[in-house]
């Protein structure tokens, strides 16, 4: 690890350590409701706990990294990119974890956007362990914790009224936990009373049902806590040192602060530590993400443009609190140059600045990393080249690799995550002039008689000596001189060398495109003119 890091992971893991004391086992915690796709905002709270948890291990401390899956929870809306939406409708009201999956792949609803995660994590390095709310309800784990609710409930409705106005302080009879019916499976009841011990009756506003159900489980409707008093409950239960929330959670008298309070006061455990991050937009394809909506990013789906530690460093490289967009758009080019940047300046084969920004971004590197830090500077193939010589190669990345100089074989693995991830970026998210496609032999351009001169100078003055240019730079001298030979200026040269080879007005530096294109191909396709 880089020492004297100043970044925001280890900053934190100070902070627990600090604040919780010195512990042979510190547990940071993070979940979510699976009631739809697990997209990339919520992905922003796994990774910022994720660098927390390696920072405290990069310190030496001992850490358990538990993610909830609040599958008990109630199944309130069915998003719009849901299929089998009309029999979704019908379970409204139920467990997420009772929900048949509408795609027939997994035991539920809930179980299928679960397994879609916990399938994907590992990919860019991530490992918690997953708890699964119900199945700790039910087994009754959590029925000390309701029964302190139900103890403390004058003193629970004291708190949470605390941070209201009159207008919405708790009015009439309040109970801190709600009731799944066991006849039913909706949440549609009320509570008649507790026995003071396990039992909790109640009765269905929708079918009638009525019995007692028991905290620990056993028998009846499914109980627990509201997700106020859940929240805090299960910090105390677990011993959680670290979690952090969206800005919704931690606005003025949001949820953080009330579950802080609740914490202290019902359950006898101090909050743990925290931070506040923010939203994430996506550039590059259209709109707000909303859950809801079903316009979501999901981390599959950032995969597909991204290499794992490239998706690692979007979120090492930017402070949680900071609002910022993932593109899919021409900027993906700039963020692989950014990324190829700090690798370098990570392995000392470019200056930093200073020993302070060289600190950083090793630190950056560091996280962002899936698994052990190389010990070399691995290949760098930059991105943009890349998608140039994937296009030349018809998309053949074994083809794209063979053209690159001195790959080593325990290169290519990475080498190759790249090539695909530029594969799929060109057939899906590039811009339409960024991307190119050489043309057949015998094809040839509609050319004016001016231009077809300017692409024979071109060819036999420039094409046909190709391997005496040594850089890019004495090539395109070459090419100016060429347009000058032939009598017009080199806008209307490069307009119709373009559309000669690819059927475009403008497309790669076109120095550098004839010294990669392999020469025969080139005088074939010119052999037209």
């Amino acid at each position: 690890m880089a020492k004297n890091s100043a970044h925001w992971a280890d900053e934190t893991a100070e902070k627990i350590i600090r604040e919780k004391g010195e512990k042979a086992l510190y547990t940071c915690a993070s979940g979510i409701t699976p009631s739809g796709t697990v997209h990339i905002g919520n992905f922003r709270e796994i990774i910022s706990v994720d660098l927390v948890v390696r920072a405290l291990r990069d310190a030496g401390k001992g850490v358990r990294f538990i993610y909830s899956w609040d599958d008990y929870d109630v199944f309130r809306k069915v998003p719009l990119n849901m299929p089998k939406r009309e029999e979704l409708e019908k379970t409204l009201r139920f467990p997420i974890t009772m929900v048949p999956d509408p795609w027939g792949r997994d035991s539920s609803y809930a179980r299928h956007h679960e397994v879609d995660v916990e399938t994907m994590l590992p990919v860019v390095g991530i490992a918690p362990e997953f708890l699964h709310q119900t199945e700790r309800y039910r087994a009754g784990l959590y029925a000390g914790g309701m029964r302190r609710a139900l103890e403390k409930r004058d003193e629970l409705r004291r708190i949470l009224d605390k941070f209201r106005d009159e207008e919405h302080k708790i009015q009439g009879e309040w109970w801190p936990v709600s009731v799944f019916c066991g006849a039913c499976k909706r949440d549609d009841t009320e509570i008649d009373g507790w026995d003071g011990e396990w039992g909790v009756s109640y009765r269905c506003n929708l079918c009638g049902h009525a019995e007692t159900a028991d905290l620990r489980g056993a028998k009846g409707g499914g109980v627990k806590l509201l997700w106020r008093v859940d929240w805090p409950m299960r910090w105390a239960h677990e011993g959680v040192d670290f979690e952090p929330a969206g800005k919704d959670h931690h606005s003025q008298g949001g949820s953080f602060d009330t579950a802080r309070l609740v914490c202290k006061e019902v359950y006898g455990y101090d909050a743990p530590v925290t931070f506040r991050y923010d939203f994430i937009g996506i550039k590059g394809k259209g709109g707000k993400m909303s859950s809801s909506k079903g316009e979501v990013v999901d981390l599959k789906e950032l995969l597909r443009v991204y290499t794992p530690e490239l998706v690692r460093y979007l979120f090492a490289g930017t402070r949680p609190n900071t609002e910022f967009t993932i593109s899919f758009d021409l900027d993906v080019i700039k963020i692989y140059e950014d990324y190829d940047r700090t690798e370098r300046i990570a392995f000392k084969a470019e200056a930093a600045k200073s020993e302070e920004i060289f600190l950083k971004e090793r630190r950056i590197y560091e996280l962002s990393q899936t698994g052990a830090v190389p010990e070399a500077l691995p290949y760098q193939a930059p991105f943009r080249h890349l998608c140039s010589l994937l296009q030349i190669a018809d998309g053949d990345i074994e083809k794209t690799i063979a053209a690159l100089p001195d790959v080593q074989d325990e290169q290519r693995e990475r080498l190759v995550q790249r090539c695909r991830c530029a594969v799929n970026w060109l057939e899906e998210d590039a811009p339409e002039e960024f991307r190119f496609k050489l043309r057949g032999a015998g094809e040839k351009a509609p050319l004016t008689e001016a231009e077809c001169g300017a692409v024979k100078a071109l060819r036999d003055g420039v094409v046909a000596h190709i391997e005496e240019y040594a850089d890019d730079k004495a090539c395109a001298a070459a090419i100016y001189e060429a347009a000058e030979r032939s009598g017009v200026d080199g806008k209307m040269l490069f307009r119709a060398a373009y559309q000669a080879l690819i059927g475009k007005d403008q497309g790669p530096r076109l120095a550098n495109f004839l010294r990669v294109v392999e020469k025969g191909r080139l005088l074939s396709i010119l052999s037209e003119y």
